[in-house]
């Protein structure tokens, strides 16, 4: 099979819903010739359903990424599904979970706001450790973050904890550069997602990117954000590394 994949093996995480960027990353990355294994937490029965969704049914592993247990045996599952080989070529961490309490910036307490830390951010850097003994030759890690480096509304502790994710994936890409390993970020505009359900006045975005995004915005599209994920898991982005890479229809850049 031709594709700007053909012939790598990618881990994806994060598939809830047909909805997901992460559905849609396995998705485009499967129709550029990669095979794809999926990661589940507590809904295994709803992923695996979703997989079969896809150009063609994926694998699912359980993963809760705090559970030492689940990530020390990772690479032995992998390699069940990959063959004797077991390489594994790109990772994309697209996980995320923040108490409602960390949604009141003021009123949080330190629990709160350390779930949100640990599951949203040290997570990247725990699931690529957990791979890493796969990818001898080198690869992509990819994850998915949301612009951290302003306030948003009602966003609160989840933007500090995507703050948190940006400079994980920095000092990732600093040590795991010398191994070939590239380690990048989309940074997507928001998609109306079962995740998005849980943050409160998520609404509130909507106006943001129907009055601001120069280019166009569809919420109800995560294929953008798919497809950038699958650009950065690609060879053609070499020698990037500890960038974050905008799909959001240009709102970034926008002043007053």
């Amino acid at each position: 099979m031709s594709g700007i994949l053909a012939g790598k093996r990618i881990l994806v995480t994060g598939v809830l819903t047909e909805g997901s960027i992460a559905f849609h990353a396995a998705k485009v990355a499967q129709e550029e010739g990669a095979e794809v294994v999926l990661t589940g937490f507590g809904r295994l029965s709803l992923v695996e359903r979703i997989s079969k969704r896809l150009p063609k049914p994926a694998p699912v592993i359980e993963l809760d990424v705090t559970d030492d247990e689940h990530l020390a045996a990772l690479a032995g599952r992998i390699q069940e599904h990959f063959g004797d080989d077991g390489h594994l070529d790109g990772i994309v961490h697209s996980i995320a979970f923040g108490p409602q309490a960390a949604f009141n910036f003021l009123e949080a307490g330190w629990d709160d706001v350390a779930t949100a830390v640990h599951v949203s951010a040290y997570s990247l850097k725990s699931l690529t450790m957990a791979c890493l003994p796969l990818m001898e030759r080198g690869g992509s890690v990819v994850g998915l973050t949301f612009d951290a480096t302003i306030a948003w509304p009602k966003y609160d502790w989840m933007g500090v904890a995507k703050a948190a994710l940006e400079s994980t994936n920095r000092y990732l890409a600093r040590d795991l550069g010398g191994r070939n390993i590239r380690c990048n970020l989309i940074s997507a505009g928001p998609i109306k997602s079962m995740a998005a359900r849980s943050i409160p006045g998520f609404e509130q975005l909507s106006t943001v990117w129907d009055t601001r995004a120069p280019i166009g915005w569809d919420m109800a599209d995560p294929e953008p954000a798919g497809r950038g994920v699958v650009a950065l898991l690609s060879d053609f982005f070499p020698r990037t590394t500890g960038e974050i890479v905008h799909v959001d229809g240009g709102v970034h850049m926008m002043g007053a």
